[in-house]
């Protein structure tokens, strides 16, 4: 049990204590540079942790600061040890648990927890201290006021006296602090949403609000936002995913006469509209990458269609031979058929291009 582990520290005098601290840190620090050296060669080998059903190295790493927050974690529910020994959590989700673990509900919570990406994670935090609606605000972001050089000014010499005035020195640009998009979950089914816009998205904001006055007579931007990315997103489906109502089948265009011609000695490489959306709903809009040990990749932007059976093998453009992949995965399929990019068989089996049934899906903005 890695409970243990706590036990034994539990255990030590205060000076003993101390010197085990100060060793593992010492041996932490060389850790760790000798596995930033390790990250930068593997950083080289994409291959290698895309086997693993991870899209990026980022990801392959999780690594964020936050032992402390588990350390102390830990000390009220040892538990946790066993299931970041395991793998069953992560130390992101540990830190965002911790505030809301109690000695009655952390089983319950932690079993929940369990095997869950952080965006459900979250969603299970706001589940247990859920935080009322921010109120809808547009405001102007603070500048910096400029300080230019005021003209006629004397600057004083070493010599103590005075220099001719200097001219008026324009100030620069002041520069606007950036602050990162939020997309928050506050509460069960509520999200804070938080971006800046520029002045020309403001003044369509201020002016679709006059004109919605009757529909929405407070001019709330959520509900403005959410007519808006309604009509943008079927927009998007539309053209990505050739997503309808009522799709239809497609028709010769002289029924009778062209069935025969219509029909391909050689399957294109172009997949149908109606396989995409039906590969689109199995896989859920996620990249359906599985590795051996059972962990898919959780990656959902700039996906591309790929053929399970390579294209250049014979491959179908049907729903149960295509599959969505990231961009990382669908370059490492390839080259576990074909070999590394660049290499004859790759170049003959796929021409100029590997990634040529490329696809993006309306989350890979």
């Amino acid at each position: 049990m890695n409970t243990n582990m706590l036990a034994f520290a539990s255990g030590l005098s205060d000076r003993d204590l101390l010197a085990r601290v100060g060793a593992l840190a010492g041996k932490e620090r060389e850790a760790t540079a000798e596995l930033v050296a390790h990250l930068a060669a593997l950083d080289d080998r994409p291959s290698l942790y895309a086997a693993g059903g991870y899209g990026s190295l980022f990801d392959y790493c999780n690594a964020a600061c936050n032992r402390i927050h588990a350390a102390r974690a830990c000390r009220s529910f040892p538990v946790i040890l066993d299931h970041l020994a395991s793998g069953a959590m992560s130390l992101t989700s540990v830190r965002l648990l911790r505030p809301h673990l109690t000695p009655e509900n952390h089983e319950a919570v932690l079993a929940r927890a369990c095997g869950r990406r952080r965006r459900e994670i979250e969603a299970l935090v706001a589940e247990l201290a859920p935080r009322p609606d921010v109120p809808s605000s547009v405001r102007k972001v603070p500048t910096a006021a400029p300080t230019p050089t005021s003209p006629g000014t004397r600057v004083e010499t070493n010599s103590g006296l005075p220099s001719q005035p200097v001219p008026p020195i324009s100030a620069p640009p002041p520069l606007v602090a950036t602050r990162r998009p939020i997309i928050e979950t506050t509460s069960p089914e509520r999200y804070r949403v938080q971006f800046t816009i520029g002045k020309e998205s403001h003044d369509k904001l201020r002016r679709v609000q006059d004109l919605l006055r009757r529909e929405i007579p407070d001019g709330d931007p959520a509900a403005i936002f959410d007519r808006a990315i309604t009509l943008l997103l079927e927009k998007v489906e539309k053209a990505k995913l050739g997503a309808a109502a009522k799709p239809r089948a497609r028709r010769p265009i002289r029924p009778g006469t062209d069935r025969e011609l219509r029909t391909p000695i050689v399957p294109s490489r172009d997949v149908p509209r109606e396989v995409q959306r039906g590969v689109w709903r199995r896989d859920g809009g996620q990249c359906g990458f599985v590795a051996p040990d059972g962990h898919r990749c959780t990656e959902r932007t700039f996906l591309e269609l790929h053929h399970i059976r390579p294209y250049a093998l014979g491959g179908l453009a049907t729903v149960e031979n295509i599959s969505l992949r990231c961009r990382r995965h669908n370059q490492y399929e390839a080259e576990r058929v074909f070999g590394p990019r660049g290499t004859s068989v790759v170049s003959e089996a796929h021409g100029s291009q590997p990634e040529a049934h490329g696809f993006q899906s309306p989350g890979g903005a």
